[in-house]
């Protein structure tokens, strides 16, 4: 099914003490060759204790800590860093995306289709009915991203982006929160990768149940969604310029 490809899950978990263990769970459950990579974003409850100890269980391959909170994505740059599997994907630490959509999404990638294929919530898949407004913001964002990466997709917001573990680990990432999405999707944009969209299910949380985004982050999104997309990095300097020159030798010798 996975033709000898290792699948890494990257789960960035901040104050997810009731959730991250039912996740851990469900991802094993997924009949691929799994790698499961937890980061504990200084969490202020038990969700470090429990990671620890599903890593003694052997349910975490493996288990990494921020002594303070520093968001989603330091949390995921921390988690892409620690993966060492073939293909990487997300896999938030609440109970909102079904890890059974993995091996659906894996399959452009297996077949030589994709560099990397997101899974889009608003592409007819199962969902729970909750706010408009989230569903009306989300479209706006992903027509903004759209409109400059010259991508058609229909969730740029989506957590479920899974990536051929090498071109992932070579952009150059920077944002520490929920700026994340729109800035992967640039750097995948302007990394000429071929993408993919799959419709998945999905079953947001309320706020009462934990939801973290607010809107907030979605008003510093349109900044992101600019930032990242009209100034993607500098090209790295060839190597005969990263060569220091050595000091001229004092004169008279």
């Amino acid at each position: 099914m996975s033709d000898g490809l290792r699948l890494s899950v990257i789960i960035a978990a901040y104050n997810e003490e009731r959730t991250i263990a039912a996740v851990v769970d469900k991802v094993r459950r997924v009949p691929l060759p799994i790698e499961i990579v937890a980061v504990n974003d200084g969490s202020t409850d038990g969700t470090g204790t429990v990671i620890d100890r599903l890593r003694g269980e052997r349910m975490i391959d493996v288990a990494l800590h921020h002594p303070v909170n520093r968001g989603k994505g330091a949390a995921l740059r921390t988690g892409i860093a620690g993966a060492s599997g073939d293909v990487i994907v997300v896999q938030d630490a609440d109970l909102e995306y079904d890890p059974q959509e993995f091996i659906r999404l894996l399959q452009p990638i297996l077949h030589g289709k994709a560099d990397a294929v997101f899974g889009s919530r608003f592409l007819g898949g199962d969902h729970r009915v909750l706010y408009f407004w989230h569903s009306v913001g989300n479209k706006l964002l992903t027509l903004l991203s759209n409109m400059f990466s010259n991508l058609n997709l229909t969730d740029m917001e989506t957590c479920y982006k899974m990536v051929r573990a090498p071109l992932l680990k070579s952009l150059p990432l920077t944002s520490d929160r929920f700026g994340f999405e729109p800035e992967v999707t640039a750097r995948l944009a302007q990394a000429r990768a071929r993408v993919w969209e799959i419709g998945i299910s999905y079953s947001g949380r309320t706020y009462a149940e934990g939801k973290k985004i607010g809107w907030q982050d979605g008003a510093a999104a349109i900044w992101h969604v600019i930032r990242f997309n009209l100034f993607p990095p500098a090209p790295p300097k060839p190597d005969h310029e990263r060569v220091s020159t050595p000091a001229p030798e004092p004169a008279g010798r």
